[in-house]
């Protein structure tokens, strides 16, 4: 059988290969798959605005059977899609394909592919993994409220909490109540202001002050396809916005992404009442798997009942490109793990970086 690969931009994708993509990654084995961040409508708001997002579709005997979405940086050195952003990451493949990563990697005139959320069900990149990380999540296919009565069974104090902080507000403001898909651009641009303050209060790289990253938000904010559509979320009392948040979603998974809350209110949880109401919400909408993405929060921990596996790594080829690629990066990869494994020294490194916030406010 013959097998050819051709390097575009998710652009120039023909309708029908908009729709091969959709039936492949229907064809992936788990819930996760189904993710938005591995949808072709994810690749194409990225190509909007990156101009080095690149898709390699792969053909055997004319018929499109995987398809890689990349970004190609300097000396050859590529990135996952939207890597910085992106939540779940690889390809998309036909289950029994096995095409070989580092010929594909060529063909792409990448030296390097580096990744940090890359999918647990993507075989063809795992080997060359170097981190597991576990992502929350909440398997809501019985529905919410057999979730509600796992939640009360496991931590009622938690969720009893979360109704009378939900009242004391309601006392306080005014009624609340959660718009689940508001399209207001001043709801959106009040969550950003919110999440670009507590980026910088904590000492983080503030990610919308990169322009792309604030029109992609933008963009798919005012998206409608079903596999990929930005959902902005607003817990109101009474007329006042009090938290917000923005994700993607699929037609069966949702991924949390930019949540944040009026930090005048903090006293009353918004951010746990808003989560409470957009589970439900995701659930009568739908959605089977809730996605909290990766990284340790008490908050996650308190929602969950379950985990999904996303893993970082980087798929070098055996050139001077990406032996240079390891000579930048690994001293700081290796660095990041050593804090990682130790409790203490991530604790220190926090409390410096909410420093270095403080003083940036000041």
């Amino acid at each position: 059988m013959n097998s050819r690969i051709h390097v575009v931009r998710p652009r120039e994708m023909t309708p029908e290969d908009l729709a091969r993509w959709d039936e492949l990654q229907a064809m992936a084995p788990g819930p996760a798959a189904a993710n938005p961040f591995m949808s072709a409508y994810f690749a194409r708001a990225v190509d909007r605005t990156r101009p080095d997002t690149r898709v390699a579709v792969v053909r055997r005997d004319g018929e499109p059977v995987a398809y890689f979405p990349y970004q190609r940086g300097r000396f050859g050195h590529g990135t996952a899609l939207g890597m910085g952003v992106s939540d779940h990451q690889g390809a998309v493949v036909h289950p029994r394909e096995n095409p070989d990563p580092k010929h594909l990697l060529e063909v792409c005139s990448l030296n390097s592919w580096e990744f940090n959320h890359l999918g647990g069900e993507q075989r063809l990149f795992i080997p060359h993994a170097t981190g597991r990380f576990t992502s929350p999540v909440i398997d809501l296919t019985p529905g919410f409220a057999h979730y509600e009565a796992q939640l009360r069974s496991r931590s009622r104090s938690f969720l009893k909490g979360a109704r009378a902080q939900e009242r004391r507000l309601s006392r306080h403001l005014g009624p609340v109540r959660l718009v689940h898909d508001d399209r207001d651009p001043d709801a959106l641009s009040t969550l950003l202001a919110w999440k670009s303050a507590h980026y910088r209060r904590t000492g983080r790289r503030d990610p919308f002050a990169q322009p792309w990253i604030d029109q992609l938000v933008r963009h798919l904010a005012t998206g409608t396809h079903p596999e990929c559509r930005g959902v902005l979320s607003v817990l109101y009392a009474g007329e006042r916005p009090v938290a917000a948040h923005f994700g993607l979603r699929s037609r069966t998974v949702f991924c949390c992404w930019f949540p944040s809350y009026d930090r005048a209110l903090a006293t009353y949880s918004p951010g746990r009442i808003l989560f409470l109401h957009m589970i439900e919400a995701a659930a009568a909408s739908g959605i089977q798997l809730f996605d909290f993405g990766r990284g340790d929060a008490a908050y996650k921990d308190s929602f969950k009942t379950g985990h999904v596996s996303v893993h970082e790594g980087v798929l070098r080829r055996a050139t001077p490109g990406a032996a240079l690629h390891w000579a930048r990066r690994e001293p700081v990869r290796a660095a990041h793990r050593v804090v990682r494994r130790h409790p203490g020294l991530r604790s220190a490194v926090l409390r410096t970086m909410s420093a270095v916030g403080a003083l940036r406010d000041r």
